[in-house]
């Protein structure tokens, strides 16, 4: 199968905007916002004090024309005489005004002088006012209808006839029958053809205080909604004309105010970085910007003096921190060099010794550490074995390893072959001056490479491993002594032991069974056992490499917080033994 690259992808280069642009969208978006609110609440003003006045004009027409009908008619006569006229109807001809039965019928009514005198005075007051028509109607509410008793209207098409009537809502019913002559009677119809218009009007009364007919005055309202679209264009002109105005004088003071100083600190931080990377040693960048608006612009040019001035005295003194940390690094390496070389790192250490096989190592957790392992022969027949752990880390640490590591080899090399006595007087001698109170942990074993017999002394520290021959490795728990350097006067307890051809031996630091990972659970002896059985024969430095890996493993990713040494011996014996026997 072929394998698809798959192409990275370059991050998307955000836009660029300035912020004068951005001032100005957002300017420009509250100013027409502020335009419509405002113009939807002048217009809505403007129409209810308009409509006022129609509703105002109307009512006073009616009430005025009434007067003038009382003075020369008898309205109650002859809204009675309508309606005999009228309920003489049959509800066929009623639904036809314009029928020659309908228009017989009301022929009379229609002929009669007080009738025509009517109309006169209606035609005559509503071209004296300029309505759109003044008419008289009569409500009856089982009908839900309003009839029309009066229309002066002269277009045959528009004029509402005698008998003429229209459905209207009881609710309108009940207010026109019931009014107290309180506020004003009034409402707003749309009619087809021709537009909205006001209504309003005054009802005529009889000598009980009943309604008999209504005289009502029609306004067109084509004249509001004009005033309201002139109102509506001229607002927006002028709207446009003022946010004009506004906005290039807006962008004026911006540019001066704001985005002219904030161009001079971006201008200068951009020349502060560049200079800072070609590694020039320029002038103050933010100091003299001349920035003297009072606000937090000025504040803001005022802390990028500071802080260049800070930036200038914190990379002054990385720079010596830096080189000292250099220096300090540069002596840990030869610290670490020194203390490598004073470990055997030589193996096989002893090639023309064939009673057994040998290998160590140790990886400290920091460039130096305080482990330390060491094998030398006292004479001919008798091999010193160290295992060592000093407590805590670092240069005291290795300091410390030094002075033991260097203690016990030479009381050893004196020909001392009783690792108690041994570590009696290196204890001694530690304990005479040691001001930060470090001790170290001790396994040291004398063997006798020809006979396997051997004698260790433990100055608490890790239990060691044994492995006989052909079987697994398990540890050999004894009773320990105090750690070396931690008390005077300490006589250290001797433990005698016996290795035989085949045998292995595996002695290690803390380091191993305390390795901890990322959950902080620890790796433990029983691990270590499971890993040195995983293959029990294996020659030392194979042992030491399982364990390693082992312990890696377990740890993961979590950082190694001691140092990590191990010595494996396999006993042949005299006159040497294969491994895999």
């Amino acid at each position: 199968m072929s394998e698809k690259k798959e192409k990275t992808k370059e991050p998307k280069k955000k836009k660029q905007r300035s912020l004068q642009g951005r001032v100005f969208r957002i300017s420009l978006f509250g100013v027409l916002a502020l335009g419509i609110v405002s113009l939807l609440i002048g217009l809505g003003i403007y129409a209810v004090v308009l409509a006022d006045q129609y509703i105002t004009k109307a009512f006073n027409l009616s009430r005025m024309t009434a007067v003038a009908i009382e003075d020369v008619i008898d309205v109650e006569k002859l809204a009675d005489s309508f309606s005999s006229t009228y309920l003489g109807l049959s509800e066929e001809e009623r639904k036809d005004p314009n029928s020659e039965a309908y228009l017989d019928h009301f022929k009379k009514f229609t002929e009669n002088e007080d009738y025509q005198r009517l109309i006169d005075i209606l035609r005559e007051y509503r071209d004296m006012n300029d309505v759109s028509d003044l008419y008289l109607v009569k409500q009856i509410s089982d009908t839900n209808a309003e009839i029309y008793i009066a229309d002066p209207d002269e277009n045959p098409e528009t004029a509402c006839r005698p008998g003429f009537w229209e459905g209207i809502a009881p609710d309108k019913i009940d207010k026109y029958l019931n009014w107290n002559g309180e506020g004003k009677l009034y409402g707003f119809w749309y009619v087809p053809g021709n537009g909205w218009l006001c209504s309003s009007g005054v009802p005529f009364r009889n000598a009980k205080g009943e309604v008999i007919c209504y005289i009502m005055a029609d306004i067109n309202l084509r004249d509001l909604v004009a005033g309201m679209r002139n109102f509506v264009i001229w607002y927006f002109v002028a709207l446009v004309l003022i946010m004009t105005i506004y906005i290039l004088v807006l962008m004026r003071i911006m540019k001066k105010k704001v985005v002219s100083p904030i161009n001079l600190v971006a201008n200068a931080a951009k020349k502060y970085a560049n200079d800072k990377l070609a590694g020039e040693e320029t002038e103050e960048h933010f100091t003299n910007l001349g920035i003297d608006s009072g606000d937090e612009i000025e504040r803001l040019a005022d802390t990028m003096a500071d802080m260049e001035k800070d930036l200038g005295n914190y990379v002054e003194n990385l720079m010596k921190v830096t080189k000292e940390k250099e220096r300090i690094g540069a002596e840990l390496s030869v610290a670490t060099d020194i203390q490598a070389g004073m470990l055997p790192q030589k193996f096989p250490p002893f090639p023309d010794r064939e009673e057994f096989d040998l290998f160590a190592s140790m990886t400290p957790a920091k460039e130096v550490g305080g482990d330390f392992y060491d094998f030398f022969f006292i004479d001919e027949d008798h091999l010193a074995l160290v295992m060592a752990d000093v407590s805590g880390k670092g240069v005291p640490a290795a300091l410390f390893m030094v002075i033991a590591k260097t203690l016990i080899k030479d009381q050893a090399l004196m020909g001392e072959l009783s690792p108690a006595k041994i570590l009696n007087k290196t204890n001694e001698l530690l304990c005479e001056s040691n001001p930060q109170r470090l001790f170290v942990t001790v396994w040291l074993a004398i063997l006798n490479v020809k006979t396997g017999e051997g004698i260790s002394a433990n100055a608490g520290h890790e239990h060691p491993a044994l492995r006989r021959a052909g079987g697994n490795y398990e540890l050999q728990v004894y009773r320990h002594s105090p750690a070396v350097a931690a008390l005077s006067q300490i006589k250290y307890r001797e433990h005698d032991f016996q290795l035989n051809p085949g045998d292995s031996l595996f002695v290690y630091t803390d380091g191993v069974a305390e390795a901890t990972d990322a959950h902080n659970e620890l790796y433990g002896t029983d691990r270590m056992i499971e890993a040195l059985n995983a293959d029990p024969a294996a020659a030392p430095e194979e042992v030491l490499t399982a364990v390693k890996k082992s312990v890696d493993q377990f740890v993961g990713d979590a950082p190694q917080f001691d140092d990590l040494t191990m010595l494996c011996l396999y006993f042949k014996g005299e006159g040497g033994v294969k491994a895999s026997d």
